[in-house]
């Protein structure tokens, strides 16, 4: 068992760990991670006294740890995924294996407060976990041996010390009580170490009474000189949190909206190919309330898209991993929202949609559901991402903040906000002319875009390219279509045409611009609103400062184009030309064979394992393997070391291998061998340990291996299996002896004894 001064050891240790781990809040927001943290240390901590105690090699010891790490981890890290909230299942298992790995360049990408991915716990437990296993393992076996090595008391810092640093680094600009958990930290590591040295040599004469007094006195001038001079440094060198290091400055989120296509350049096939198709329901809408699928501030001419994470601007490309609580939009003027469900139906696509800046996004059904951990959230636009995709059956509640919608007397004296957007290229030199037609002789912001808006939606004409359209309407809204939808005679095209050129148009005045695309259906309140195909729409937003985004609707309701100002073209006589004379053909050479498959791929017989069959089937299967493989590895490497030595060349070696894997038995069993003794010293020992009725005959069996040894007589094969039996027989019975718990981590232990000359 560890002595008393060896618990003191451990216990200071895993305080300076706890003290590291807490530096883990900023990232979190909350303590919901010290279960984590904490579990964390205990595994880590039982793992290596106990197999201190019973002197388990590293290999075994290895083993033992990392079984622990994923039987214990379910409960701690990710009790959400384990069955019953402890039991590990195939889930929390893979979530303990990937956070370790992955975990450590999450937490420095994620938008703070961490909450997602599930995995994410794994990184305080496993850190907490090595620190603790490490550090008790040498607190139990390594300092122990030389207690008066200073030096190895500096060693043990190292895991705590790292894990401190660690808070650091993976945290953000605004530390958790820096100054007092360093100070405490210093503090306590010092005292350890003053304490720790021995006095033996110097202070031999002194009575223990002085010798305790003088360690006090210095004890409580070096913690007030701590205090005093680490407080003092933090107040003096401790630099502003803006200017602190932390990984996550340097990294940027890895998500890249600009691998999805443009969610504009879809527009026609809602409008136009599921136009009746119901998309997805909602539940708890207001009147006039949208919902925003994706929010573009970037033009390349070609089309609208969502800025790329590589532009620092206050755009639509900052994408960051999210929980179920969302960052909250400070620039609103805002009305509430709250347990906003939506259905997915026929809508299929990466783009969730939401009204206004959601605050809290629960997925309570479908798919979904089990993939949080790919949803996406830009605090900018309010819009959020699931990279595997919603579909049919999946549902989620939202919590969100909408803009209010002001009158023309609210915004009268409101001025553009000065937000840095990405810059406009390609712009037709059509919507400058344009703009300044429309807005006339206003001169204040708001007052020249509601003149743009009004000019497109009077002068107008609404046309989605639908076969019962008066007048056809060509798709797209890149420069070109923009040219040609300004520059004819009627302005004739739909909401993604009139709110890109809007936005165009407001953005050569220089007011920051974006276009959003969404949904906006017909809401009767206290109904559930069914979203189809035809209630697809696109706005724009302009930010005002103090105000926030707000939407401008610049697309017509006309949809009766005059005819007279439209001509339709000329239809020319066309030459008439002699048909060729008809082929007499055969009516069958005019088919063309088809090769049918008569082979029927739906096996509806086929048997299939239910999932949840396979899910349970695991659960139970990786633990088992994590216990039983081990033990099988050892019990392999065991039977080859009994085989060689019985396998020896000469008759004499074969003994004394006989004997070696008696004492290798018994030292796996947990007895005491006493090292650099003779066979018969070792024989007399062991049977004292022994307990039971039983004799033991190690004596006469230590004997007759010295005298097959020494006498230099070449022995036969019915001799050295004699010796073999007797030494086994010895072994079964020192097993029976010993409990069934020595019994069973005798299995996972392997112990090779270096034979020396002469000797056992």
């Amino acid at each position: 068992m560890p002595s008393t001064r060896t618990w003191a050891d451990i216990a200071v240790l895993l305080t300076l760990a706890m003290l590291g781990v807490v530096g883990f809040e900023p990232p979190f927001g909350g303590f919901g991670f010290l279960l984590a943290g904490i579990g964390g240390l205990a595994v880590g901590a039982a793992t290596g006294i106990l197999t201190s105690i019973y002197r388990l090699p590293v290999i075994t010891t290895t083993l033992v740890a990392v079984t622990g790490y994923f039987l214990l981890g379910s409960a701690f890290a990710v009790p959400g995924q384990a069955l019953a909230g402890v039991f590990p299942s195939l889930q929390s298992l893979a979530s303990l294996a990937v956070g370790a790995v992955y975990g450590w360049a999450d937490i420095v990408t994620l938008q703070t407060p961490i909450g997602a991915p599930q995995y994410i716990a794994v990184v305080p437990f496993v850190a907490t976990w090595l620190v603790a296993l490490i550090a008790t393992t040498l607190a139990a076996r390594w300092l122990p041996s030389r207690p008066r090595a200073a030096w190895r008391h500096g060693v043990m810092l190292i895991g705590p010390v790292l894990l401190y640093l660690a808070g650091v680094l993976l945290g953000t600009d605004t530390p958790f009580q820096a100054g007092v958990r360093g100070v405490t930290f210093a503090v306590l590591a010092l005292v350890w170490l003053a304490w720790r040295r021995s006095s033996e040599g110097t202070l031999a004469a002194e009575s223990a009474a002085r010798n305790r007094r003088r360690k006090l006195a210095g004890t409580a001038i070096l913690v007030a000189a701590s205090v005093v001079v680490g407080t003092g440094s933090a107040l003096v060198l401790a630099p502003p949190n803006d200017q602190r290091f932390v990984l996550r400055d340097e990294i940027e989120p890895p998500f890249d909206p600009l691998q999805y296509p443009s969610p504009l350049a879809g527009f026609r096939e809602y409008s136009k190919l599921m136009q009746e198709d119901v998309l997805f329901t909602v539940d708890g809408l207001a009147p006039a309330d949208r919902l925003r699928l994706a929010t573009m501030d970037t033009f390349t001419g070609k089309l609208w898209n969502v800025t790329g994470p590589e532009l620092q601007t206050a755009g639509s490309g900052s994408f960051a991993l999210v929980g179920r609580e969302l960052p909250r939009q400070d620039f609103i003027t805002a009305d509430r929202r709250e347990n906003v469900t939506v259905t997915i139906e026929a809508y299929d696509d990466v783009w969730v949609p939401s009204v206004g800046y959601p605050t809290d996004l629960e997925f309570t059904a479908g798919d979904a559901a089990d993939d949080t951990d790919s949803l996406r959230y830009n605090e900018a636009t309010g819009t959020s991402v699931l990279t595997t995709g919603v579909s049919e059956g999946d549902s989620y509640t939202i919590d969100a903040d909408v803009q209010r919608v002001l009158s023309g007397d609210d915004l009268a004296d409101a001025s553009p906000a000065a937000i840095s957007l990405p810059p406009i290229t390609d712009n037709p030199d059509i919507t400058t002319a344009k703009a300044q037609e429309l807005a006339g002789s206003a001169t204040e912001p708001a007052a020249q875009l509601e003149a743009i808006r009004l000019g497109l939606a009077e002068q107008g004409f609404l046309s989605r390219g639908l076969a019962s359209d008066a007048v056809p309407s060509r798709a797209g809204h890149g420069a070109d279509r923009i040219d040609e939808l300004l520059s004819r005679n009627q302005l004739i095209g739909d909401e993604e045409q009139y709110a890109s050129a809007f936005a165009l148009m407001a953005s050569t005045y220089g007011y920051p611009a974006r276009v959003v695309m969404g949904f906006a259906p017909e809401v009767v309140e206290g109904q559930v609103t069914e979203v189809r195909g035809e209630d697809v729409s696109a706005w724009v937003e302009v930010a005002f400062e103090d105000i926030g985004w707000v939407a401008y609707d610049p697309t017509p309701d006309e949809t009766d184009i005059p005819q007279d100002q439209t001509p339709q073209p000329q239809i020319e006589p066309q030459p008439q030309v002699r048909q060729p004379p008809r082929a007499d053909n055969d009516p069958e050479d005019l088919l063309t064979p088809v090769e049918l498959d008569n082979e029927d791929t739906d096996d509806e017989d086929a048997f299939v394992f239910p999932t949840w069959l396979v899910v349970l089937a695991l659960s139970i299967l990786i633990p088992a393997a994590i216990i039983l493989i081990p033990a099988l590895i050892i019990g392999a490497l065991k039977a080859r070391r009994a085989r060689r030595r019985r396998d020896a060349a000469t008759g004499d070696a074969r003994a004394a291998g006989a004997w070696d894997e008696l004492v290798d038995q018994y030292t796996e069993l947990g007895y005491a061998v006493p090292a650099r003794s003779t066979r018969p010293m070792i024989a007399r020992d062991l049977e004292r340990q022994v307990p039971g009725e039983e004799p033991l005959p190690l004596r006469s069996l230590a004997t007759a291996t010295d005298r097959a040894v020494f006498s230099g007589a070449d022995l036969d094969a019915a001799s050295t299996d004699e010796v073999w039996s007797e030494a086994i027989a010895a072994v079964e019975i020192a097993r029976r002896a010993v409990t069934r718990s020595r019994r069973i981590l005798s299995r996972y232990r392997l112990h090779r004894r270096r034979r020396r000359r002469g000797r056992a």
